[in-house]
């Protein structure tokens, strides 16, 4: 695996130290600790799903946490009455907790757990007031492919009469 030095970014640039940290972060992880195994699919424009091998557990032993910018999966076993003697076991019941950092907007919409597989269906969805809009110039409205109303700034209608 290659490795890059992200140092002479932190010099240059303002206000991307999450990214710098989430580069470096990346590069220390070792694929063995990636447990369980998981695919991450970019489904549409604004929506992913990451799905989860999780055999073995069910839906009360996983936990889906969103704070903020992180989700958090985590499965615990429950305790069992009677524990079975196992001659081999190849399906790993082990305690895991893996975390995901999601862009800002990109919120979790849906959850399910269906043979073995855990699915979580996310969508990025920016507000409206943070949507790039056009602004017409000197009350021409351009209106093709807006989402929001036009916005006219009135000094520029009055440098022009001048």
């Amino acid at each position: 695996m290659r490795t890059y030095d992200v140092s002479p970014l932190f010099r240059s640039s303002i206000g991307f130290d999450r990214l710098f940290e989430l580069l470096n972060q990346a590069e220390r992880v070792e694929p063995s600790t990636a447990w369980p195994p998981y695919n991450i699919e970019k489904v549409a424009e604004d929506e992913y799903r990451i799905t989860m091998a999780v055999a073995g557990f069910t839906a009360d032993e996983i936990e889906l946490t969103q704070q903020d910018t992180t989700l958090l999966v985590a499965g615990q076993k429950a305790a069992q009455e009677g524990e079975k003697q196992c001659l081999h076991r190849g399906i790993a019941a082990r305690t895991f907790r893996q975390t995901f950092n999601l862009a800002e907007h990109v919120k979790v919409v849906d959850a399910s757990l269906e043979n073995g597989l855990l699915t979580v269906a996310l969508k990025r969805e920016v507000p409206e007031a943070l949507k790039p809009r056009r602004i017409a110039i000197g009350g021409v409205t351009a209106t093709a492919g807006q989402d929001n109303a036009p916005t006219q700034i009135s000094r520029v209608r009055e440098a022009q009469a001048a």
